[in-house]
């Protein structure tokens, strides 16, 4: 009886600490249905495809930004200078399709150019900083936090502080925004569908009434996601990179070249914050140096949100996926609402100390568990 009063009392701990794990694992989900269910009663308009279509739209940058960021904060580490990497790659980008398109050059061919050339650039602060953290062990928020000011300044200098916009031709500016804005699929409620192309000669009231369905940012992204999930979760390169945020010398005593790894970590980081870039050059057919800065603190947010650790080792992009919608919806929500967009930045706050608390009190318990156990 002894024995199995002991038991009991090892096993009911037990069981409470897999129950709030798993409540801790799934709560920004939760969290994320109930701002719907919020925003649909308080909100007017808000449960509509347009609304919906703009929140799952105005996610994709932040989207893309914490992909790359997930990867770095499992390993331990954090990246500033993204948002001005996003910033660089955008106007870098936007300047080559002008200079060449002016210069003669077919338009497909300047954009692909231009593409390639935003993509190339973005990539330089990942190396250095991937350089700096691995190899010489300077900090991750002190390297990161220096590239900051140097791509800042390279960003600005290249543009003047001015966007590259007003002297983007036009032929070019339409065929962006044909892929940027566009849409696999249309709607026009009591007309049916159209595919690629939206439905010409539509009176005011039908166009108001148009509904994207499947947004080319939207799906591109989508598969940027499933692309850098698979790896993280299905690979040899997805296993190491929680190993080294687990533990850097018990992963490099297993035989892992932790220096080597983090370098590509750093530099997934500034590809997927220069593909952000080079989309937000196809939505509003310009290149913004400044277009990153605000969008990353909101994706540190989303990485956070989605219960990926601070102190390294655990995260999933799907959770930060669910952290970027929250955001959006939030931004989305209050807007309908007619809610100060001050409001929006308080909330976030809110909701990022709510996430390390839990993501805190999950460790506690894993850490209860683990002396139960024992």
């Amino acid at each position: 009886m002894a024995t199995q009063a002991t038991t009991e009392s090892v096993r009911r701990p037990l069981l409470q600490g897999k129950a709030v794990g798993v409540l801790a694992e799934i709560w920004p989900w939760v969290f994320l249905t109930s701002l719907f269910i919020f925003f649909s009663v308080a909100g007017e308009g808000f449960l509509t495809v347009r609304s919906i279509t703009s929140v799952l739209v105005s996610s994709t940058l932040v989207m893309l930004m914490a992909i790359g960021q997930t990867y770095v904060i499992i390993t331990g580490g954090i990246d500033l200078s993204i948002g001005w990497t996003v910033g660089l790659s955008s106007v870098i980008s936007a300047t080559v399709m002008r200079d060449l398109f002016n210069d003669g050059m077919q338009m497909e061919q300047a954009i692909a150019i231009g593409v390639v050339a935003g993509v190339a650039a973005s990539l330089v602060p990942g190396l250095v900083n991937g350089i700096l953290i691995a190899k010489i062990k300077v900090p991750p928020f002190i390297a990161t936090l220096g590239m900051y000011g140097v791509v800042r300044g390279a960003a600005i200098l290249l543009t003047s502080g001015k966007n590259v916009v007003g002297d983007i031709p036009k032929e070019v500016r339409d065929t962006l925004t044909q892929i940027g804005n566009g849409s696999l699929l249309y709607r026009v409620p009591g007309k049916g569908f159209n595919f690629f192309t939206q439905p010409e000669n539509l009176e005011r009231a039908e166009l108001r009434s148009l509904q994207k369905l499947l947004p080319y940012p939207v799906i591109f992204v989508a598969i940027v996601v499933v692309i850098f999930a698979f790896i993280l979760a299905r690979t040899q390169f997805g296993r190491h990179t929680y190993a080294i945020g687990g533990n850097q010398e018990a992963a490099r005593r297993a035989g892992i070249n932790v220096d080597n790894h983090l370098i590509v970590i750093y530099i997934l980081a500034a590809f997927t914050a220069g593909l952000a870039g080079i989309l937000h050059v196809f939505r509003f057919t310009a290149g913004s140096p400044l277009v990153g800065e605000p969008a990353l603190l909101d994706s540190v947010a989303a990485v956070v949100i989605g219960g990926t650790s601070l102190f390294g080792g655990a995260g999933k992009i799907s959770g930060s996926v669910v952290g970027a919608l929250i955001i959006s919806v939030l931004a989305t929500g209050l807007v309908i609402m007619d809610v100060d967009s001050v409001w929006q930045f308080i909330v976030v706050g809110l909701v990022i100390i709510i996430a390390v608390l839990v993501n805190q009190f999950q460790a506690y318990l894993e850490k209860q568990q683990e002396h139960q156990e024992k």
